[in-house]
């Protein structure tokens, strides 16, 4: 068999067993470099060559951390959480706190789409507004697994779709490698040709919302570093807003989330919000926040490495392509299965679209796939396995903001609700654009 297929599900099998998922991609690394061809010597060269890939992520979650323990101290998280309980009904009024859960789910939701788009800073609000927000979703009894499926919609979906911010990035990438093989295409019609797949993540998050989660379920109330009340001021609340400010236009500018997270706690520094005597403490606190999700990164880096290495990836692409024949529609099923596959190996749809692009490009041409059918497919092939993969921070970043009070399991709770209500709407939706388009 592929070695890309065998470690990928050695990965996904070992993690749906709570293995931890560092250790699993590990495993699955190992296992897959050893079906590759690789020896042990090679795997394990290749593999921590690719750590230092993500080394710069993984200081820029760790940094975000610190930055979002700092925002705390000025009070902003507790104003928010302030404002929330004051919303919730009291005394067990059903209707009001039917409105509250309707409001902050559509507050969340609109968080996330803006984070990829109207500003562009990906997961970094998340250890910032959902801690504080925990005993809230438990006062609500608010299912978390339907604030990481909101929180995953939000932060793949808009990017998908939308030519601005990230998914300026996104379109821009396929785009160019769908011209580099073969097919010339415009990007206005990106838009509109990955309509239908994004209708089905839609779709899956209806039913999230509506049918798998809508019952409450109940949490401890446990105490965590965000949410350790804090007196709030008119000035802490103006820093915080100046600090995030700061921290949005540090990023912006120099391209950098590790220097936007570090003009973000200067400002809270010298706001006096922090005191020099305890930041360390403060900060150390928020980097363990976001260090699960560093050493994931790591670890997925080298996992992706050791699969390129093989040479399978490219492998299975061509292994699909032999396998299709002329049948369109079996070609576009099996084209996006593989994407599924190749995504959640690499961790990133961005890229996915290089790997899979020259291949399923010519191959569409050939099955006489018309380009708006092409684009489909290979956007929604690259896209498919971002929700749902373990190393994808489109998972991870949920996942660190809801189990800060360590409820929230990141693979029972996070990846397979989003697998399940994302890739498979996806694959069904994706495969409808591409043989009617």
């Amino acid at each position: 068999m592929n070695a890309v297929v065998i470690a990928v599900l050695a990965m996904l099998i070992l993690s749906l067993l709570r293995v931890n998922v560092v250790l699993a991609l590990i495993a699955g690394a190992l296992i897959g470099g050893l079906t590759g061809g690789l020896s042990i010597e090679k795997t394990i060269e290749v593999f921590t060559g690719g750590l230092g890939g993500s080394a710069e992520v993984a200081l820029s979650y760790a940094l975000l951390g610190g930055f979002a323990v700092a925002i705390s101290k000025t009070g902003l998280p507790n104003l928010i959480v302030d404002w929330m309980i004051g919303m919730i009904g009291k005394n067990g009024e059903s209707k009001a706190k039917t409105y509250s859960k309707a409001i902050i789910i559509i507050l969340i939701l609109m968080m996330a789409i803006f984070s990829q788009n109207l500003i562009p800073i990906h997961i970094a609000f998340i250890p910032i507004l959902i801690p504080p927000l925990l005993i809230v979703f438990n006062e609500l009894k608010i299912d978390r697994r339907l604030i990481a499926s909101v929180l995953t919609f939000g932060l793949t979906a808009p990017y998908i779709l939308l030519p601005v911010g990230f998914g300026g990035i996104f379109h821009d990438i396929l785009a160019t490698n769908m011209a580099d093989s073969g097919m010339e295409i415009d990007m206005g019609d990106i838009p509109t040709a990955m309509m239908l797949p994004v209708a089905g993540l839609v779709v899956g998050l209806l039913i999230a919302i509506f049918v798998s989660y809508r019952k409450p379920r109940i949490y401890q109330d446990y105490q965590v570093v965000q949410v350790e009340k804090s007196e709030y001021s008119k000035m802490g609340i103006i820093f915080s807003i100046v600090a995030i400010v700061a921290a949005l236009a540090a990023q912006l500018y120099f391209g950098s989330m590790i220097i936007g997270a570090l003009a973000g706690i200067l400002v809270v520094y010298a706001s006096g919000a922090i005191k020099w005597r305890e930041a360390d403490n403060l900060l150390t606190e928020g980097m363990k926040m976001m260090a699960f999700i560093g050493f994931v990164m790591l670890a997925a880096f080298g996992f992706a490495d050791v699969l390129k290495e093989t040479g399978d990836v490219e492998t299975l692409v061509a292994q699909a392509a032999d396998a299709i024949g002329n049948n369109k529609a079996l070609g576009a099923l099996a084209m996006l299965v593989v994407g599924l596959l190749v995504t959640m190996g690499i961790g990133s749809s961005f890229s996915t679209i290089p790997i899979i692009a020259t291949i399923f490009v010519p191959l569409s041409l050939q099955l006489g796939f018309s380009p708006m059918a092409t684009i489909a497919i290979v956007g929604t092939a690259a896209a498919l396995g971002d929700a749902g993969s373990p190393a994808s921070d489109s998972t991870l970043g949920p996942t660190a903001g809801l189990n800060a009070d360590t409820q929230h399991n990141h693979i029972w709770d996070t990846v397979v609700p989003t697998f399940v209500h994302y890739n498979i709407p996806l694959i069904i939706f994706g495969w409808i654009a591409a043989m009617i388009l």
